[in-house]
């Protein structure tokens, strides 16, 4: 006579489990790569520019100090304007960028130095980013007289172009160093 067992689930491990078991490696990779992924979402900080020290810049006294004793004290200046070289100016710039967005500005500094016509300091202005102001970009195309070359004419464009049968011996960029024939 047959004995008649009781019946018992099977204890089988998940697929994935057991999946993960056969490979222990792979948690750790995963673990790596989402840890990679993440970190390189940090936010990133950049700062750009001259900004001078307050102590440094208390220094420079208006209608008392030269340009070449504001540029030992402060620094060469990060531009001068090109249209009034009596003024100089020491920019400073800080942004933040997360993964792939475009960078943010969160703070700018304008330190403006202006000089009289004898090269003597005569004002001292510091604007930071609520004064700043939006330029907005013109979208117009200035025309160009000329044929606009289409990638084909670019492509096909020499050919038959260079005749080397036509006893010419030079070529438009001078000689072609051959000697004589």
């Amino acid at each position: 006579m047959k004995k008649h067992h009781r019946w018992q689930p099977m204890t089988r491990k998940p697929p994935l489990r057991k999946f993960l078991a056969a490979r222990p490696w792979l948690g750790l990779t995963a673990a790596v790569l989402v840890s990679a992924a993440v970190a390189g979402c940090a936010t990133r900080v950049a700062v750009r520019g001259n900004q001078p020290d307050s102590e440094r810049l208390a220094e420079v006294v208006p209608g008392d100090m030269s340009r070449e004793e504001v540029a030992e004290i402060l620094g060469s200046p990060s531009s001068v304007t090109p249209f009034d070289s009596h003024l100089w100016l020491y920019i400073n710039e800080k942004t933040e960028t997360f993964a792939f967005m475009p960078p943010k500005v969160v703070e700018r500094n304008v330190i403006m130095v202006r000089f009289n016509d004898k090269g003597v300091v005569s004002e001292i202005k510091k604007l930071d980013l609520s004064a700043a102001q939006e330029v907005h970009h013109v979208e117009r195309v200035t025309p160009t007289s000329g044929n606009e070359v289409t990638f084909w004419d670019q492509l096909f464009g020499n050919l038959g172009r260079f005749n080397k049968g036509a006893g010419n011996d030079t070529t438009p960029g001078g000689p072609t160093g051959g000697g004589p024939r």
